[in-house]
């Protein structure tokens, strides 16, 4: 599994994958909703599907000794890691967006603890959407990334609207950090289970789908 992540990272990666890591820097704007720059990472992903779609990257993959589904858990895997690792981007960002002084984010959610924690079930749902639908069938990459954003922003919008209208998230998980950190942390850790959870079993019913798939 170690080599078949390898050869995602090599092969499969789309380079605006890359220049969209940068995007974390929006954390710094103010006024802005802090879930977009997480979006990126998700666009970042469908780039990648598209250019092995056209470079016939599933096909090559196949070709090696490897099983059907082992191609799906290394893409998977693959998912996890670049969500992970805008997420790990983010992070200093939204520390120096507090030692900048800038004041609470009137478009919704601060960027702090819960956020994270918020941040992981999305990415845990998308996978879980969007896995599947994938290996329905790969060569249609565009309707499913498109049907699964409306989900994305459906979840944004509900989140941040929460921000303005559910007191548990007005009063406590809005806030800057270190203020009401205890349940921002068990947000963040329910949100580590989840996202783990979702991609799993996304991941799961991608392999059962792609072992009826002929090729």
């Amino acid at each position: 599994m170690a080599k078949l992540l390898a050869k995602e990272i090599r092969l499969f990666t789309h380079p605006t994958s890359w220049m969209f890591l940068a995007f974390g820097a929006m954390m710094l704007i103010p006024g802005y909703p802090m879930y977009i720059p997480f979006f990126w990472v998700t666009l970042g992903l469908f780039y990648a599907c598209l250019g092995a779609r056209e470079n016939n990257d599933l096909y090559y993959t196949l070709l090696l000794p490897v099983r059907k589904r082992d191609a799906v858990r290394a893409r998977g895997l693959y998912f996890a890691v670049m969500e992970l690792l805008q997420i790990a981007v983010c992070i200093p960002f939204a520390i120096l967006r507090r030692a900048l002084g800038i004041g609470p984010n009137p478009a919704g959610m601060d960027a702090n603890a819960a956020l994270f924690g918020l941040v992981l079930i999305l990415m845990g749902l998308f996978n879980l959407s969007f896995l599947p639908r994938l290996y329905k069938n790969p060569s249609a990459v565009g309707k499913p990334f498109l049907l699964v954003t409306v989900f994305v922003f459906l979840y944004i919008v509900a989140a941040e609207l929460c921000c303005f209208t559910v007191p548990f998230f007005r009063d406590v998980l809005d806030t800057p950090d270190p203020q009401h950190l205890g349940a921002k942390l068990a947000v963040l850790a329910l949100g580590a289970a989840l996202f783990v959870l979702l991609t799993l079993l996304g991941t799961r019913r991608a392999e059962r789908i792609f072992e009826k798939v002929d090729l």
